[in-house]
């Protein structure tokens, strides 16, 4: 069994943001302004744990996977030797920065790979993320010449195990609210362009999202918000989180619990947008704002991801 992880990736040093930045930007190199503001929220949070949350991700997905396989599917005719790797190989690639994408399909291709599934470290599917990572896996195997076949794990934002683990998280939270039946829990993802969502699949998601915890819950009040929406001209959906502070504020809640359903891993979006901007709304507009831990490599969530690739493998059975 073979598997392509991927993840979006972030920056090591100061000196990296900006080469990362404008492979963001598709080759475009951000402005003297934009760059300044992207290097200041580092700053802010101190440094992104991105890599190395989905780095473990990947090595306990691996152990997993190995852990409920069989792990010689044939007689062996000779000693292993003191150390036996098992039969599923897990693959880190980056969508922005290193080990990219491309580098990791590389890889696979001179270990021999035939067949693969790749699963990219998001719950729900986007013409604008999903999609694009997609195309670099394609465009790598194109320019090796196609070495192995690859399918892809598209979307999981109502499996069970998900909705359980993330509920899990929210229900921590309610504990810790006075009056939780006044309280109002907002579940959030990266905003995109308004032409990416046209087709209804990406918000609609994030909505049966909330709705499945809210259920599992029993949550009086809910709501889907928006973060992270890019700097371009063009309309991205909303209500942006802060926006949607104001209005929950105006309505006359005092609480109010975020959880970032779009994010199953800390990093700059989840520090920043979340811990930072918006709990520095949430502070003038007289509201308490409590965040929901993440996913990130713990057991509950490698549970879903181990799940979800196998059922995929079973596909080339």
């Amino acid at each position: 069994m073979n598997i392509l992880f991927m993840a979006y990736g972030t920056p090591y040093q100061r000196h990296e943001i900006e080469p990362y930045y404008t492979d963001i930007r598709r080759g475009r190199a951000p402005t003297k302004e934009l760059l300044q503001e992207l290097e200041e929220r580092y700053h802010l949070i101190g440094r992104s744990p991105l890599n190395e949350i989905t780095f473990a991700q990947a090595v306990r997905l691996e152990a997993a996977l190995n852990a409920t396989l069989p792990l010689y599917p044939q007689l062996l005719q000779a000693s292993p030797g003191a150390r036996v790797r098992g039969p599923a190989r897990v693959y880190h690639g980056t969508k922005h920065w290193h080990p990219l994408i491309r580098e990791a399909v590389e890889a696979m291709a001179e270990d021999g790979v035939r067949q693969a599934v790749g699963i990219i470290a998001a719950p729900h599917y986007s013409a604008r993320s999903t999609a694009e990572y997609q195309q670099k896996v394609q465009e790598a195997l194109a320019e090796l010449g196609n070495p192995f076949e690859i399918r892809y794990v598209e979307e999981y934002f109502d499996h069970p195990g998900y909705i359980q683990a993330v509920s899990t998280r929210v229900g921590e939270q309610r504990w810790r609210l006075v009056e939780p039946s006044k309280a109002l829990f907002l579940f959030t993802a990266h905003s995109i362009p308004e032409r990416a969502a046209q087709d209804g699949r990406y918000p609609g998601q994030i909505r049966s999202t909330a709705e499945l915890v809210a259920q599992r819950l029993g949550l009086e009040h809910w709501d889907t918000a928006w973060q992270s929406a890019g700097r371009t001209p063009e309309p991205w959906i909303g209500p942006d989180i802060n926006q949607k502070l104001e209005e929950v504020a105006a309505q006359g809640y005092k609480e109010v619990v975020v959880t970032a359903v779009g994010f199953p891993s800390d990093h700059l979006e989840v520090y920043f947008d979340l811990d930072y901007e918006a709990q520095n709304t949430a502070q003038k507009l007289g509201l308490r704002l409590l965040r929901t831990r993440s996913l990130n490599a713990d057991p509950d969530y490698i549970e879903v991801l181990r799940e979800v690739v196998a059922r995929k493998w079973a596909e080339f059975c």
